[in-house]
């Protein structure tokens, strides 16, 4: 099963509509992703706790890495340069950190908030070599947009 983008798009922006807990979206946008396409076999966040560190936090799938900080592995990568890392063969990445020895390719996304700053990044591990396209960067990237860089109503009704 391939994803159908514009109906993930439209599903995550029913399901998060008015929500503002941070952690309760990622929950979502994980769920939501991870069930969409066989392809993704671990989908998750790694939320910014401290400085230049991640720790894992909203998942679908095996265990995770627990920590990783940004100046390891794939995830580390994204934190560190804001970029999207798209990955087809993790053996050949220098600094892969192995959570499980199934992955053979990473998507690796980094997650804004409305202010511009990291808070976290989106990791989709595949069990199938080069299983991630420029398509799902794309796609994924705007969705993350949408549900996390919206300012919070919160803020506005603060007289």
């Amino acid at each position: 099963m391939r994803v159908n983008y514009d109906d993930l798009k439209k599903t995550i922006a029913a399901l998060t509509e008015g929500e503002e807990d941070v952690i309760a979206l990622m929950a979502t946008v994980a769920c939501e992703v991870h069930h969409s396409d066989s392809r993704f076999d671990w989908t998750g966040f790694y939320r910014v706790t401290g400085p230049q560190m991640l720790k894992i936090g909203p998942y679908q799938g095996g265990h995770g890495c627990l920590v990783i900080p940004f100046s390891r592995g794939v995830c580390g990568a994204a934190a560190r340069t804001r970029q999207v890392q798209l990955v087809a063969d993790v053996n050949a990445f220098a600094d892969h950190i192995a959570c499980a020895s199934s992955t053979q390719s990473e998507l690796v996304l980094p997650v804004l908030n409305a202010d511009g700053d990291l808070i976290a990044v989106f990791d989709i591990d595949s069990d199938q070599p080069d299983g991630f396209t420029d398509t799902d960067a794309t796609n994924l990237s705007a969705i993350l947009r949408d549900v996390f860089e919206k300012p919070p109503s919160v803020l506005e009704k603060t007289p």
